[in-house]
């Protein structure tokens, strides 16, 4: 009787004390997560805002140059510089996922599946666009005296290329948006 008596007074408040304590932890972490989340939510929103803004200001520009590129396509007296030069330079959208970055590399668990699958696309579609990019670029860069219709051919083919993939980008962006 005796140690049922010492259980009941100073074990089972013990224990009661212990429950309580990791009910409160648990709650607090469950609310810094989720304050955590909104701050995220509202930056991955501002950036992919961001993104789809400036891909929608630089595809007119890439355009442009595309028009450029048509122009001299065949006089054989205008390099690719020159007309890289005429068509101001190339354009090259600014795609930003830091806030993606961050959570992915610490609190991914957080995030129900669709919303992750659809940042995880758009993330794997900015690295593809970047890698279409930079391959345009070396080749621009190999070839930038070349005057050949063939090498006008495959820069435009390659921007062709460049601006359907903003294209897809920037629509998986807006429908991530309206979520």
């Amino acid at each position: 009787m005796k140690i049922v008596n010492i259980i009941v007074k100073e074990i089972i408040p013990i224990i009661i004390g212990i429950l309580i304590a990791l009910f409160i932890n648990n709650w607090n972490e469950e609310n810094k997560d989720k304050e955590y989340l909104a701050k995220i939510f509202t930056s991955m929103e501002s950036e992919l805002a961001e993104s789809s803004a400036d891909i929608s200001r630089v595809i007119p520009k890439q355009l442009a140059s595309l028009d450029t590129l048509e122009t001299y396509m065949n006089n054989e007296n205008f390099t690719l510089y020159e007309i890289i030069m005429r068509s101001n330079g190339i354009h090259m959208p600014s795609i930003k996922t830091n806030s993606w970055n961050a959570i992915s590399n610490s609190k991914i668990e957080l995030i129900d599946y669709e919303k992750l699958s659809a940042l995880s696309d758009i993330a794997e579609r900015k690295e593809n666009l970047y890698r279409r990019m930079e391959k345009q670029m070396e080749y621009i860069f190999q070839n930038f005296e070349k005057a050949d219709r063939n090498k006008k051919i495959i820069v435009k083919m390659m921007m062709i290329d460049i601006i359907g993939a903003e294209k897809e980008l920037q629509a998986d962006i807006e429908e991530l948006i309206k979520k």
